[in-house]
């Protein structure tokens, strides 16, 4: 039995690569998600901007249990089964009238796993629609598994490498409208994008760059994960992450300045250069 979607939202799922929106928190709770980050935004500038984007979930107590919370795991549990893992979280901000875009992409990509069946929640704590820069999918788009990309690095472009998957149908696109406190979840095969931000407030989304089985395993790279639900992985090589106590709490923000540079070392694989995110 279901936790949380119905039978009927699984098999959207399945059949179109995401699902949007889900409800899993009032606007009043997001809103004190979005105060507590900002808080800590302020109190620590240094530790979510650029390349401290990634992984920020393992130094603030705020995105943490945004990553931990029941609602978002039952969510997942409905997709994956009852035994999953956290890989990592990005932090996807675009300023007021900013020209930050995401490219076409697949985030399989350059994730270096032995097999692509692990999925990401995006979680809205402010507005996200067509001003603001909403995510946009392609759906159906997964069922073609990984498709060519080009390295960009373009000046604008959020993703790490600039990455992008060129003759996308763009009239084939579902935009996602989401208030705070709904998100979307997306198969990790499913090509998607985001254009800049034209209004006059911020867009502050939180992904959770994957939740996978214990089947996933790292290819390239170290075996590093977060315990979510179920059994715990027994992978030989696995480094498991904690989670902060307080707000950067050294132990924590030690996993996470190893995360951080094993996630670049994966992400940037192959690659030309490599650029400070």
């Amino acid at each position: 039995m279901p936790k949380f979607l119905t039978a009927s939202q699984i098999s959207e799922y399945e059949e179109a690569g995401f699902l949007s929106p889900i409800t899993v928190m009032s606007e009043h709770e997001a809103a004190q998600y979005r105060t507590r980050f900002e808080e800590a935004e302020a109190a620590y500038p240094d530790d979510v901007h650029g390349e401290n984007r990634n992984n920020a979930h393992l130094a603030l107590t705020c995105l943490d249990e945004l990553a931990f919370h029941p609602l978002i795991l039952d969510v997942v549990e409905d997709l994956l089964g009852a035994d999953f893992s956290l890989w990592a979280s990005v932090l996807f901000i675009k300023e007021a009238k900013s020209s930050g875009f995401v490219s076409w992409h697949q985030d399989a990509t350059y994730m270096g796993m032995n097999n692509n069946t692990f999925l990401s929640p995006w979680i809205a704590l402010s507005p996200s629609n067509l001003e603001t820069g909403c995510m946009s999918m392609i759906p159906g788009s997964h069922h073609q598994h990984i498709v060519s990309h080009e390295d960009t690095y373009g000046e604008d472009n959020i993703l790490t490498r600039g990455q992008r998957v060129n003759d996308v149908d763009e009239s084939q696109a579902v935009h996602l409208i989401l208030e705070p406190g709904q998100m979307s979840v997306h198969h990790c095969e499913l090509i998607h994008g985001s254009q800049p931000n034209k209004s006059d407030q911020r867009r502050i989304g939180f992904a959770l760059q994957s939740y996978a089985r214990h089947d996933v395993v790292q290819t390239i790279g170290q075996n590093q994960w977060q315990h979510c639900r179920g059994k715990q992985r027994n992978d030989a090589d696995l480094r498991l992450l904690n989670r902060p106590r307080y707000d950067m709490d050294p132990i924590s923000v030690a996993d996470r300045e190893a995360s951080k540079a094993n996630y670049a070392d994966i992400l940037y694989n192959g690659a030309a250069r490599r650029r400070a995110y």
